[in-house]
């Protein structure tokens, strides 16, 4: 009789699938290095007719058929690949066993480490801390939410079919939006979007409103950008107390102070991005404010640079520092001197990055509504005063196949990926009035990409090569151009974003938009653990490493895409993975073929030119801005940091980042050999924390 069901270990009963078996059996077959599908389907077939005849009365279980499995086997002669298969089911009941002491049921078959990033950030937890959703029902909750925000445009209409397509998106992991999304949706707290920019104005009231508006939105998840630019500089005149001013990177303090005491949503801490232009009088105090390591330790800090700034310090000219109470000129300085302090400080502690605020106003889309000054943390959104954005991601690496890029599959989840995001801007419970106000006349969102270096390696392409610049091109133009027809016909049904009328897009060849952007390619951060890829854009930063999952729990992770193939290809083994592991590079490794050692690059292996190459061809088709860090090695020169920092204003990118290794005291990735912490033993593999997934590797991108 046919088996048509088997018992999970959870006693639940769910339809017995044979391919599941094939699979298990050409896995094993590979681990050996004899990856025949033809064999693995004429075994398998084997084990499902044992299986039948046993179990003809009765349902079998998942460990019945796996001793079955075994079984057969060892009785046609293959003992090696028996074993392969046996060791296969260890790990898998380590694993379980590694869930259940983080206290997760795990319903969609996650890593450990992500199971442990949605204990520690997502999943809903009791009032004795104790977690009460899985992983599903985290997705379930989400998609419920966000599909219900149907109802404001068609009231009448049912959501059941789109939060099932919602749900089936987010579950298999094609597109996961912005963390607080996860954290939120569904929730009472109802706060949804990661990004926002708050002004600064030059009064001590204006100041300390902004502080707590600060304050409430790291509260309920967000991160906050400010220009610090419009303060009047330190010794000025202060009219109203006969006294002198303190100057920008004094209030800058405060706000530090005020985001080390919050915690964002109980889950994590605030993070912020502190502008200042490079012609205001202060900006030497503020070039170098990082420079002990030590304060304003919850800022990332970027100089604005006006076009007429990077001229003048490539020729060495005058430049003028204005006064901005009063609009005149309170000195000048050399601005190659400027130029190099940045450089020199960038070297030394990661800060500060560049924005490039006429290439951003450039392609501000509604620039009737204000000039664009400041950027959320992390740089990938220029936001206008009190303006906020979700964000969301589409898994690059789920939508290769057959070393092709599945273009329907994409043209689909760019088109959910809009309706998503705008439906996250209808659910969003705002943190001040002012906020969903300008959002909601803006409607701006930010669909990006992650798994862009797993794509690459699944298409067989290098890193840091013309063709991966060409195939980007393709991929994030035709993300853009589906992108925006999906907003178009969101604008049919639902109306045009409300500041339509006099942004870049009213005019009669224009496209009709139902949001002012559409793109932004953020850090992926955890988002990407939870989906098993690489973070956004960057390189993969090391093919086998140590991940520190718990307290006392260490583990050895290997890419899953280099493990096949070097099992496909008969050269994996546990000491080739732990000599890789000392290094995360394949360079100076012995044994592996040289087409698999040039696709196979990292971080490390990579010219700096390539990461800004990379980034600039994003950002041609991002309408917002591009997310990206420039990983140096130790011993990367001031001179290399002024090449990228010159040649990202050249190719037209936004903004810039850079960290050197090793240039901040603490940082979540450790090469072998060096210490994570003063009086710590060096760390004999490359060690990351659980949270790291890839790009800037000190922290501060959280999103």
């Amino acid at each position: 009789m046919k088996v048509t069901q088997i018992r999970k270990r959870d006693g639940s009963i769910v339809p017995f699938i044979p391919d599941k078996i094939e699979q298990a059996i050409y896995k094993a077959l590979v681990a050996t290095g004899a990856g025949d599908k033809k064999l693995a389907a004429d075994l398998g077939g084997r084990v499902v007719r044992v299986v039948e005849e046993r179990f003809a009365q009765t349902t079998p279980s998942v460990e019945d058929v796996q001793d079955i499995v075994e079984e057969v086997l060892m009785a046609q002669g293959y003992s090696s690949v028996a074993r392969a298969y046996i060791l296969y089911r260890r790990e898998r009941a380590d694993m379980r066993r590694l869930k259940t002491a983080i206290g997760v049921r795990d319903d969609l078959k996650l890593s450990v480490n992500a199971i442990k990033v949605l204990e520690r950030r997502y999943l809903l937890k009791d009032e004795e801390g104790e977690v009460i959703e899985t992983p599903g029902q985290l997705f379930r909750r989400i998609a419920r939410a966000i599909a219900a925000a149907e109802a404001s445009f068609a009231p009448s209409a049912g959501t059941t079919e789109l939060e099932q397509t919602f749900f089936e998106l987010l579950s298999n992991l094609e597109f996961m939006p912005n963390t607080p999304t996860l954290m939120n949706a569904g929730t009472p707290l109802g706060q949804l979007s990661a990004c926002f920019v708050l002004p600064v104005e030059d009064s001590i009231v204006g100041i300390f409103e902004t502080l707590k508006n600060m304050a409430l939105i790291h509260q309920s998840g967000g991160g906050t950008g400010f220009s610090f630019s419009r303060l009047r500089p330190k010794g000025d005149i202060v009219r109203s107390t006969k006294g002198v001013a303190s100057g920008p990177v004094s209030f800058m303090k405060i706000f530090d102070a005020a985001t080390g005491v919050m915690k964002q949503g109980g889950k994590r801490r605030g993070a912020n991005m502190g502008i200042l232009n490079a012609d205001h009088p202060d900006i030497m105090e503020f070039v170098e404010a990082k420079s002990d390591g030590v304060t304003l330790s919850n800022f990332n800090i970027s100089v604005g640079a006006a076009d007429e700034f990077m001229e003048a310090a490539s020729r060495g000219g005058r430049w003028p520092l204005i006064n901005p109470r009063t609009g005149k000129e309170a000195r000048d300085i050399n601005a190659r001197h400027l130029f190099d302090m940045v450089v020199a400080n960038a070297w030394k502690t990661g800060d500060p990055g560049l924005v490039f605020q006429d290439e951003i106003n450039r392609h501000n889309p509604t620039p009737h509504v204000g000039r664009l000054e400041a950027t959320n943390p992390c740089g990938e959104l220029p936001l206008l005063p009190y303006e906020s954005c979700n964000l969301g991601s589409i898994n690059l690496s789920s939508m290769v196949s057959g070393r092709k890029v599945d273009w329907a599959k994409l043209e689909r989840v760019v088109r959910l990926g809009v309706r998503f995001l705008d439906n996250v801007i209808e659910a969003n419970v705002f943190p001040l009035p002012e906020i969903e106000q300008i959002t909601e006349r803006n409607r701006k969102i930010g669909l990006g990409v992650m798994g862009f270096a797993d794509a690459l390696v699944k298409l067989g392409i290098p890193y840091n090569s013309e063709a991966a610049l060409e195939i980007a091109e393709r991929i994030i133009s035709f993300i853009m151009e589906k992108a925006r027809e999906a907003s178009a016909a969101l604008a049919t049904e639902r109306g045009v974003f409300p500041n339509f009328p006099g942004s870049v897009y009213d005019r009669p060849d224009g496209p009709r938009l139902r949001n002012a952007t559409v793109l932004s390619i953020a850090p992926t951060g955890t988002i990407s653990i939870i989906a098993g890829c690489s973070s956004g854009i960057e390189p993969l930063f090391a093919l086998a490493f140590v991940r520190n999952v718990m307290e006392g729990t260490r583990l050895l992770e290997v890419n899953p895409l280099f493990e096949q193939v070097a099992r496909e290809r008969g050269f994996f083994s546990p000491e080739l993975m732990e000599s890789i592991a000392q290094r995360g590079s394949l360079q100076g490794v012995q044994g592996i073929p040289e087409d698999v050692r040039r696709v196979f690059v990292t971080d490390w292996d990579i010219a700096p030119e390539w990461h800004v190459r990379m980034q600039a061809v994003f950002q041609k088709y991002t309408d917002n801005s591009v997310s990206k860090t420039v990983n140096l090695p130790a011993e990367a020169t001031p001179e290399d940091i002024r090449r990228i920092y010159t040649l990202a204003h050249e190719l037209k990118c936004k903004g810039i980042t850079v960290y050197r290794y090793g240039s901040k005291k603490r940082q979540v990735l450790t090469l072998a050999g060096d210490m994570p912490d003063a009086g710590v033993e060096p760390v004999p593999y490359v060690t990351v924390d659980s949270e790291y997934g890839g790009g800037c590797p000190y922290g501060t991108c959280p999103f």
